[in-house]
């Protein structure tokens, strides 16, 4: 719904950052348009697309009245949405990604928990898909009416210990008063984990968050995406996040430490896995790079009860890479690939 064309301050602002994103730009801003309910004010952060996009963008701003472009040279995601919050007039704002969708009644609910529980900030789940069909069937099909939504509601600290240490890291798929987000930025310069660590950010002032379990967005699983992409040293940025953020919980809740300690012990063994699907030759160019990770796990190892929060599996992982770690690149490479 526009907020623009009748004048009025729209109650929600949507940032969609994209970078090359001509094939999938038009239909996550489609499934925006039609969220119900609320005046939505959308801005698209162009950043540096080399491919159509702009064309699209264009052609979207002419198409909804509530849409207006920034254009960048590739500043990466985190200065994208940086500039879209400078920007940005809503009283609540959203962000979404450019490769996903949102399903019917998503923003609409959040709105509605947000005034309901005066939350500073609420979130929904969301449902994974990669193939169109699978998209259609999501989108015509609103898991639930609102009412049936199930919540749960948290404070600071029990978001800290039982959402973002659990997994809910994302900054995708939540509603936020802008009050709550102020002058907080995402750091600029990271390529994973900038999203997390915008959360762990803000978490100090949150005095009441509420989780929905409605599948309301649509995360497509991208095979490009970063997550997806063979290792490169910016892929470091994991672990950096983690250490960045375990420093930032530990000050505010210091008994956290374990459980923050086996994020960063999965961060480091991700990396490691990355590390070990490289060729040969790459793998080698990257062995000081493992020899981060081994540091750094051996430090992790210290500290107490951390194992105890490890995903199944990882504790496995954890010893056999810090004992054997070339023996455990090659195996999970010949894993991987034979």
């Amino acid at each position: 719904m526009s907020g623009k064309a009748d004048g009025k301050k729209p109650q929600i602002t949507v940032i969609v950052p994209v970078h090359n994103g001509q094939s999938y730009l038009e239909d996550c801003i489609e499934s925006i348009e039609s969220q119900t309910g609320q005046t939505l004010e959308v801005i698209v952060v162009n950043d540096g697309s080399t491919d159509d996009t702009a064309s699209v963008c264009d052609s979207l701003a002419e198409r909804y009245d509530n849409l207006r472009v920034i254009t960048l040279p590739d500043l990466g995601v985190s200065v994208a949405r940086n500039r879209g919050l400078e920007q940005a007039e809503g009283e609540y704002i959203t962000f979404v990604d450019a490769d996903d969708r949102l399903r019917p009644g998503m923003l609409a609910g959040l709105y509605r928990i947000l005034c309901e529980t005066d939350a500073d900030m609420a979130g929904c789940a969301f449902a994974v898909w990669s193939r169109q069909e699978e998209w259609k069937a999501l989108a015509e099909t609103a898991e639930k009416s609102f009412p049936e939504w199930q919540t749960v509601e948290y404070n600071n600290t029990s978001y800290l210990k039982n959402a973002l240490l659990c997994g809910n890291s994302r900054c995708w798929s939540k509603l936020y008063k802008r009050s709550l987000i102020g002058k907080t930025r995402f750091r600029e310069g990271l390529s994973i984990g900038e999203d997390m660590m915008f959360l762990v950010e803000l978490l100090p002032r949150v005095q009441r968050a509420v989780e929905a379990d409605y599948q309301g967005y649509g995360y497509y699983q991208n095979p490009n995406g970063a997550m997806k992409r063979p290792f490169t040293p910016a892929y470091m940025d994991q672990i950096y996040c983690w250490e960045m953020a375990k420093d930032l919980i530990l000050r505010q809740e210091p008994a956290l430490a374990p459980q923050v300690t086996a994020q960063l012990m999965v961060a480091i063994m991700l990396v490691a896995g990355k590390i070990a699907l490289l060729p040969g030759g790459a793998r080698k160019e990257a062995e000081g790079y493992l020899r981060i990770c081994r540091k750094k796990l051996r430090e992790c190892k210290k500290q107490q009860g951390s194992y105890a929060f490890l995903p199944p599996g990882y504790g496995l992982k954890v010893r056999f890479f810090g004992s054997m770690p070339h023996f455990y690149v090659r195996l999970y490479h010949c894993r991987k690939y034979f």
